[in-house]
């Protein structure tokens, strides 16, 4: 079954965009530096304990640049997100 369908497969496309146009509306993208990433290890190391924080709708870890963005509903909490890095193994050195 698609993300689209319903348990009677009935297409409820319409709902999925309304929904995804408000996440986004709403939303907050924050870009931060992260330092001691090197591999893909370390891209879903910290997807993972970043994602896992309440009010975070996504994560996008760019190991080559350093940095990590991060989509909240609202504002971000720097500190949560830092000790979830810093959990994870690595630093963040602030925002980018």
């Amino acid at each position: 079954m698609g993300s689209c369908c319903t348990p009677d497969n009935s297409c409820s496309t319409g709902t999925v965009e309304i929904s995804a146009t408000t996440a986004v509306a709403e939303s907050t993208s924050t870009l931060y530096a992260v330092t001691g990433m090197t591999c893909g290890h370390c891209k879903t190391a910290i997807t993972t304990a970043v994602s896992a924080l309440d009010g975070v709708i996504s994560v996008d870890v760019d190991v080559a640049g350093g940095r990590v963005t991060v989509i909240t509903g609202g504002e971000p909490d720097d500190a949560a997100i830092a000790a979830a890095v810093d959990d994870a193994g690595y630093e963040l050195t602030g925002r980018a």
